[in-house]
């Protein structure tokens, strides 16, 4: 799919001339650019008429979780039809290990995760592996590698209706890629099997499940 920026507004004044001359630069080869003179959404709006041009994958780094935030918003806003995906640390809280020689204290390694952001890093993975129109907000965070993106391909399950698959086989898979089996907590990475239907909650879908139904054991 093509990016496809949805706003009732068009660029106006220096922002056409901006526009205009990034595209051409970019085009020409350039790796380096600069964005001057157009400030807070302004330079969203003038970024996403780039981006819409050039129909390349797009990184875009903030400095902060909460600029990082509000960007996700409106870059989301801009392309509702499109991947736009949200990627900062995971941890609300981090406290390294540490030791204190005076009070001969050991500080034992703490941290808390937020589990939505990461289903939100989960959804950016399998959009990079997937899709080609893909825009990712992040923070810093995002240049420490994650593997190799052909390990994150073999641990994928495809299916396909009308396809032939056995039941007893499909949960095997299931187990596999560690998702668990709960038929009453019908949580994220969980899986949960009723008769002929079984139900999968993908780690990183919000709300939605997938259910596939079988006849008989296939």
């Amino acid at each position: 799919m093509d990016f496809r920026l949805v706003s009732e507004f068009a660029p106006m004044g220096d922002q056409e001339q901006a526009i205009a001359k990034l595209v051409k630069s970019i085009k020409s080869g350039n790796r380096h650019q600069t964005l001057r003179g157009v400030t807070g959404s302004g330079k969203t709006f003038t970024m996403a008429n780039v981006i819409e041009q050039i129909q390349k994958p797009t990184l875009i780094m903030s400095h902060n979780k909460t600029l990082a935030a509000q960007l996700y918003s409106e870059f989301k806003a801009f392309f509702p039809k499109n991947a736009v995906e949200y990627f900062v640390s995971y941890f609300d809280y981090y406290q390294p290990e540490a030791y204190i020689p005076r009070s001969d204290t050991y500080i034992e390694k703490d941290s808390s995760i937020n589990e939505e952001i990461e289903r939100l890093r989960l959804s950016t993975m399998g959009s990079l592996i997937t899709r080609d129109d893909v825009i990712v907000v992040a923070s810093v965070s995002c240049i420490y590698g994650l593997g190799n993106p052909e390990d994150y391909k073999e641990m994928m399950l495809g299916i396909r209706q009308g396809e032939e698959l056995g039941r007893d086989e499909f949960l095997t898979e299931l187990v596999n890629l560690l998702f668990e089996r709960n038929d009453i907590a019908f949580e994220r990475g969980h899986f949960r099997v009723r008769g002929d239907v079984v139900e999968v909650r993908p780690a990183y879908l919000e709300e939605t499940a997938i259910r596939i139904e079988f006849f008989g054991d296939e």
